[in-house]
């Protein structure tokens, strides 16, 4: 049962003061912005604490809920406020068409921990990635693949709103956090094995399935300290004249290749 927040006055909210908690909720590395109604399903089913769930129109979230996630109907039900069309339309710079809007408190991850679970399970690493749809795609199919977690370096935040958006809220499926410095692979004792063109041809069943897979971005590649950190480099095998996968796209081939094997 996911974890629940605050009861919902199911009163019509005019309260202008929520924009600005919108814009304070997408700073806060504490909390989360789940925007539509996917994001807001998946991250209810993975147990995320719920401080607001907003709507311009309940009747039609809850038709939603019959449709598409009818486990759900009875929480949206209890727990969705409904706010004035136009107050929504100013709470995100891309209100949803699905009509749903959540903040939601981020679970901790313990990085160093995560690394050294004896979980046989691989771990994705997305170095430095530049496009927060594209990154919350992979989080979205490291999920579905039950990969171990989802770990990024760089700038940008992976649990950013637009991320959470390209995942569909499966942030809360699986372990997502920044990790800040690339010498914290060494004290896992789990294999490094980057995804490199110049690397052996993947051998999905041979996979250690404690491996941390890394992926470069898809213009530059892995970087040269992180291919000097990887205990091997594997290439997807492609058709020549295709010079590489989109980013998402060759995370879902290595996992699906691996749990197909696995299975």
């Amino acid at each position: 049962m996911p974890a629940r927040g605050p009861a919902c006055d199911h009163r019509r909210v005019r309260d202008g003061s929520l924009i600005p908690r919108f814009g304070r909720a997408r700073r806060d590395p504490q909390e989360a912005v789940l925007e539509g109604f996917h994001a807001v399903k998946h991250a209810l089913r993975f147990g995320a604490r719920i401080e607001l769930l907003l709507t311009p129109d309940r009747a039609a979230l809850l038709e939603l809920a019959d449709s598409l996630a009818p486990d759900l109907r009875a929480r949206l039900a209890e727990d969705a406020r409904e706010v004035e069309a136009e107050l929504f339309a100013q709470l995100v710079p891309l209100p949803p068409k699905t009509g749903v809007l959540a903040i939601a408190h981020r679970p901790p991850v313990d990085v160093p921990g995560l690394l050294a679970v004896p979980d046989p399970r691989p771990i994705v690493l997305l170095e430095d990635p530049r496009d927060l749809g594209n990154a919350g795609a992979c989080v979205r199919v490291a999920a579905a693949a039950d990969a171990g977690g989802v770990l990024a370096t760089g700038t940008h935040d992976p649990w950013h709103p637009d991320a959470l958006r390209g995942a569909a809220g499966l942030h809360f499926a699986l372990p997502v956090a920044r990790l800040a410095d690339l010498a914290a692979l060494d004290g896992g004792g789990r294999p490094v094995i980057g995804l490199d063109p110049d690397g052996e041809e993947l051998d999905a069943a041979g996979l250690d399935p404690r491996a941390i897979l890394a992926f470069g971005t898809e213009r530059d590649g892995l970087s040269a300290e992180l291919i000097a950190r990887s205990d091997a480099l594997m290439r997807i095998p492609m058709r020549e004249g295709v010079s590489s996968l989109n980013l998402a796209t060759a995370v879902a081939a290595v996992l699906f290749a691996w749990r197909l094997t696995a299975a």
